[in-house]
C-alpha cells in the first residue's frame, strides 16, 4: 500500500470512528444538559443555518443531518491530517497511537476555538458545558487513535541473536 493510500484509508476509518464516538458523546451530553440528544448536533449546522441552529432541539434532516455531515467531514479532515504527518509505523503500539490521537484532538480544539472565526466554530459549545466539550474532544482523539492503531503494520521482530532457552539442547 502506498503512503497516499494508507493516509486516505486511515483518514476514512479514523475519521468515521472519531466522528461516531464524539457524536455519541455529543448526544449523551446534550440530552443531559439540554433535554434533547439532538441539540448539540443541530448546533453544528449553524455554519449554514446561522443562529437558528442553536435553538433547535428536535431532530431534522435540515439541522441534525447537516450538523452530523459537517461533523463527520471535519473528523475525516483531522484524521487524514494525523495520518499524513505520522510515521507509517508510528502507531504500532497502543500508547503511541493514543498519544498521537489525543495530540491531534488537542490541536483540533485549539484551532477550533482560538484560530477559527466564530462563524466556522463547531457550534456545540453553545449548548454544552466545558467539561462536556472536553469529553467530546477526548472521544474524538480516541477515535483517531484507534483508526491509526488498526491500520498500522505489526511491530517488526527485534533482530539479533536468538535467546537460548533452557529447554533447548546445547552443543
Amino acid at each position: 500500500m502506498t503512503k497516499m493510500q494508507r493516509v486516505a484509508l486511515e483518514g476514512l476509518i479514523g475519521g468515521a470512528l472519531s466522528s461516531v464516538l464524539s457524536a455519541l458523546l455529543l448526544c449523551a451530553a446534550s440530552r443531559r444538559q439540554t433535554g434533547s440528544p439532538y441539540a448539540a448536533i443541530n448546533a453544528i449546522s449553524h455554519w449554514l443555518w446561522k443562529d437558528r441552529a442553536f435553538r433547535r432541539n428536535a431532530p431534522s434532516l435540515r439541522y441534525t443531518g447537516t450538523g452530523y455531515l459537517i461533523h463527520h467531514l471535519a473528523s475525516t479532515f483531522w484524521a487524514t491530517g494525523h495520518a499524513a504527518v505520522r510515521p507509517p509505523d508510528g502507531a504500532a503500539d497502543a500508547r503511541a497511537a493514543m498519544a498521537g490521537g489525543l495530540t491531534t484532538s488537542a490541536l483540533a480544539c485549539f484551532v477550533d476555538y482560538r484560530l477559527t472565526p466564530y462563524r466556522l466554530q463547531p457550534g456545540f459549545e453553545q449548548r454544552l458545558s466545558r467539561p462536556a466539550l472536553a469529553g467530546v474532544y477526548l472521544a474524538f482523539g480516541v477515535g483517531i487513535a484507534v483508526g491509526a492503531w488498526l491500520l498500522s503494520p505489526p511491530p517488526r521482530p527485534i533482530r539479533g541473536p536468538r535467546p537460548t532457552s533452557s529447554r533447548e539442547p546445547k552443543g
